[in-house]
């Protein structure tokens, strides 16, 4: 297993590389405010106070939230002693915070994704106050849903709308990525997109907006990025060789290059976990079951072990989490 020490240092680069912000994204005519580079950072300085108790969680997005990751969060957490942990979601496919704020614009996939117990319609769901934690994730592509889909200020109406009907909720923006076909490399669009467009555009708008309140960050992609740098770097672990391993399938048998297979969800739910509760999740259970029940493929236990590992450093590394260093 690669070196804390080596790990802490890919981690700590990947975070500086394009601090600058993004300045030639296509604004929205409404010409939207957003907060300074320092004013942002101020909004981090103090961590979070750890939750006492399990959280109901609700999610709101698309397929890279999916099934999977709630339901291995819920279950991590109920392994960690949170036995009342719960969530709900709205999701689509490819769906923008326009498309989930605008009754008048379609949810494409909306049947196919939010058939199951776990949904609840996302505005009646918030607007009940009963949720300890939002969590809300933007599509990809992230600059044509910056350019065309105002993600900024649907960030903000969706915070808002949350933090009015229980101002004590914990709300998180979800860090996705893109698919490893990227142009510019999939790696480096992880390392850049997080300052230039997650943090310096979304986050930065969306903060600017009247009672939003502080939005922390659950850093998927950098986990996703680290861990895979650490794989590689070591030339795999027994059951996964590379990157393309934490992907799903598609039918004809070629691999998915943005969709998760339960591997991949393993990692990122690990993420969510160690955000929302503020816990090491390492020696945590690594087999896990679906959201429908059925047993999920687990990592092999030199995995779990790196992919926990790196999900407590990525996690710890960023102080957009709440979580103390």
């Amino acid at each position: 297993m690669i070196r804390p020490g080596i790990l802490t240092a890919m981690i700590a680069g990947a975070a500086v590389i394009g601090a600058s912000a993004v300045w030639w994204i296509w604004r929205a005519p409404e010409s939207l405010e957003r907060l300074s580079k320092e004013a942002v950072a101020a909004l981090y300085e103090a961590p979070v106070s750890p939750p006492q108790t399990a959280l109901k969680v609700y999610y709101l997005g698309h397929s890279l939230i999916g099934p999977q990751i709630p339901a291995f969060t819920r279950q991590l957490a109920e392994a960690a002693g949170f036995a009342d942990a719960r969530y709900h979601s709205q999701l689509g496919w490819g769906t923008s915070l326009m498309d989930h704020w605008d009754p008048a614009r379609p949810i494409n996939g909306f049947a196919e994704m939010n058939d199951s117990p776990a949904h609840a319609p996302a505005r009646d769901a918030l607007e009940s106050g009963v949720y300890d934690a939002f969590v809300f994730t933007e599509m990809v592509d992230l600059n044509d849903a910056i350019r065309w889909h105002e993600s900024g200020r649907h960030a903000g109406l969706w915070a808002g709308l949350a933090r009015a009907n229980r101002p004590d909720i914990r709300v998180y923006m979800y860090e996705t990525w893109h698919g490893t076909d990227i142009d510019g490399g999939w790696l480096l669009r992880i390392d850049t997109d997080l300052p230039e467009l997650w943090q310096g555009t979304i986050l930065a708008q969306a903060m600017a907006m009247p009672d939003v309140g502080t939005i922390h960050l659950i850093p998927a992609g950098q986990a996703m990025a680290a861990f895979t740098r650490a794989l590689e770097a070591q030339g795999g672990l027994p059951g996964l060789t590379d990157r393309h391993g934490l992907f799903a399938l598609r039918d004809d048998g070629t691999v998915d290059n943005i969709h998760l297979n339960d591997l991949g969800s393993y990692l990122v739910a690990l993420v969510h976990f160690a955000t929302l509760y503020h816990l090491d999740p390492r020696g945590l259970p690594h087999e896990l079951h679906r959201a429908d029940g059925t047993p999920a493929d687990a990592p092999s236990p030199e995995v779990a072990a790196l992919m926990q590992h790196v999900a407590w450093d990525v996690v710890r590394a960023f102080p957009q989490t709440g979580v103390a260093p």
